[in-house]
C-alpha cells in the first residue's frame, strides 16, 4: 500500500486521519461508522492538513488502543492495526471491515460514515440496519484459516458416543467423517471443499486456540 499516495488523496467515505491516540473515542467512533457502513481505513499520526506528523509509540500504546477498541464496542471489534512508517516517521495505521454482524454499537452509540463524516445512527436507522442485518451466526461461520485436518476424529467419535447414550441416537455405521460433520453443521460446502466451522473447529478441533484465542 502507497500510504503518501494514500494521504494526498485526502479524507473521504473510506479513510480518516487523527492526530494522535489521544483521539481514541473519536477513533471508535470511527470504528464504529465503518464497520456500519463499507469499510475504511484510520490512520493516526496524520495532520488535518493532510501531512505526516508520526506519533510516539511505545511498548503498550498498540495494546492500550486494542483493549480500548474491545471494550467500547459491541459486538467487539478486532481490526488490523499495524505501525508503519512515512517519511522516516511512524504513524499507526487501522484496517476496518464491514461487520456481518450489524449494528455495530461504540459507547452505546451507533455510527455511520456519510462522505467524510461520521454521524450518529437514529434509533429508527438502527432497527432498520438490524431488520436488514444477515441472520447468519458466528458460530455458523467458515473457520477462515483452519482445514478438516484440524479435526479430531477421536473427539468426533466420542460425541457420538455419548449422543447415543444420553439421548439414544444410533450412530451412523458407514458415513464419511465430511457428511457427518456437514450434517451436525459443524462444516461447510465452499465451493468444491469441505471446511470447518467455528462450532466445528471450538467442539473437534485439535488445537482450537489455535484458531480462536479466547477458547
Amino acid at each position: 500500500m502507497d500510504l503518501e499516495k494514500l494521504i494526498s488523496q485526502g479524507e473521504s467515505e473510506l479513510l480518516e486521519f487523527k492526530e494522535s491516540t489521544g483521539e481514541w473515542k473519536e477513533i471508535i467512533k470511527t470504528i464504529s461508522a465503518f464497520t456500519n457502513t463499507k469499510g475504511g481505513i484510520i490512520i493516526i499520526g496524520i495532520s488535518s492538513k493532510d501531512k505526516a506528523l508520526g506519533i510516539q509509540i511505545g511498548q503498550k500504546t498498540i495494546e492500550d488502543l486494542v483493549n480500548k477498541i474491545n471494550l467500547n464496542t459491541d459486538p467487539k471489534i478486532f481490526p488490523g492495526i499495524s505501525v508503519e512508517k512515512i517519511k522516516k516517521k511512524e504513524v499507526i495505521l487501522i484496517k476496518v471491515e464491514e461487520s456481518k454482524f450489524k449494528p455495530v454499537f461504540a459507547f452505546d452509540r451507533v455510527y455511520k460514515r456519510v462522505g467524510k463524516s461520521t454521524v450518529k445512527v437514529s434509533s429508527e436507522e438502527i432497527r432498520k440496519m438490524a431488520l436488514e442485518g444477515k441472520k447468519t451466526y458466528w458460530d455458523e461461520l467458515i473457520c477462515e484459516e483452519a482445514s478438516l485436518t484440524d479435526i479430531d476424529d477421536g473427539k468426533v467419535k466420542w460425541y457420538l458416543q455419548r449422543k447415543e447414550e444420553v439421548r439414544v441416537v444410533k450412530k451412523p455405521k458407514k458415513m464419511k467423517m465430511e457428511t457427518l460433520l456437514l450434517n451436525i453443521r459443524a462444516a461447510k460446502e465452499i465451493g468444491k471443499k469441505i471446511r470447518p466451522t467455528n462450532a466445528g473447529i471450538l467442539f473437534f478441533a485439535k488445537n482450537p486456540q489455535r484458531f480462536i484465542l479466547q477458547s
